[in-house]
């Protein structure tokens, strides 16, 4: 082969090798450039995501409630089986909406109920009690979580269906008005509460119709008295005419009520 062939051999080949070193040398850098944020899109998204929820919020939502309130109270096991409930009860409360779903709630309701004992217990061995009158305060505070209605029907979506649950001291006093040497009785106890509820917009943003159940486990300051059990057969005296019919061993029972609200809000 002649000097002169080898050379424009030589001229043909080095182009096509310097342009496959450039094809590869773009594909890495196509590939493994790291001069941007990975995130930064995402991140991106993420923010102008948020700014809309805030936008809708701020447009659309509520920031304050208030509720007042009227319902009923009742109670299970021996303390249902002791109590007329002189309804009704009372509600008043305060709403802080954090977003569309969560809600903080404060607030306290307030209740009566009565015993009539007619016979000789054991806090009350030689005269009959009568009438006990049992007023119930309780002061609360909570959450409330609205259910996200977004692909559920139409009629749902209108009730603004909400879990609630709440930490309550229940502020209880006994008076015995037919017994004027028996004196007052007051304590007080925590409790919980929890439910469900449901809201009715009256005027969309302003006015609502709200409805409540909620069940209540409370420790009583007089859950465990012996004061109601009834007498043994050696404290009964049938010549005095001491006879006990009958009695509760204690004053245990859960609580429930119903509450409807009118809410007014900002």
């Amino acid at each position: 082969m002649s000097f002169i062939t080898k050379i424009l051999i030589f001229i043909l080949v080095l182009p096509s090798a310097t342009f496959a070193q450039d094809f590869s040398s773009q594909f890495e850098d196509d590939g493994l450039s790291t001069d941007g944020n990975i995130f930064q899109d995402f991140n991106e998204d993420l923010e102008a995501a948020q700014v809309m929820e805030d936008e809708r919020f701020y447009r659309y939502a509520r920031f304050f409630s208030v509720m007042l309130g009227l319902g009923f109270t009742t109670f299970n096991d021996n303390r249902g089986l002791a109590y007329e409930d002189n309804h009704p009860s009372f509600n008043f409360g305060l709403l802080y909406f954090m977003d569309f779903q969560n809600a903080f709630v404060m607030g306290m309701a307030y209740s009566k109920h009565t015993m009539f004992i007619d016979t000789f217990v054991q806090g009350s061995p030689t005269q009959i009690i009568g009438a006990v009158e049992t007023s119930m305060l309780r002061p609360y505070m909570g959450f409330r979580y609205y259910i996200d209605t977004t692909d559920l029907g139409t009629a749902i979506t209108y009730s603004n269906p909400y879990f609630v649950g709440r930490v309550e001291y229940w502020y209880q006093t006994n008076s015995f008005p037919e017994r004027d040497g028996f004196s007052d009785q007051e304590g007080g106890g925590l409790g919980v509460g929890i439910g469900a509820g449901l809201e009715f917009p009256i005027e969309l943003k302003e006015t609502y119709f709200n409805i409540e159940f909620l069940y209540h486990k409370v420790n009583y300051f007089d859950k465990f008295t012996q004061d109601y059990r009834q007498l043994t057969e050696e404290q009964e005296d049938e010549d005095q005419g001491i006879i006990s019919k009958y009695g509760y061993e204690d004053l245990r029972g859960d609580a429930f009520d119903i509450m409807m609200n009118y809410v007014i809000s900002w």
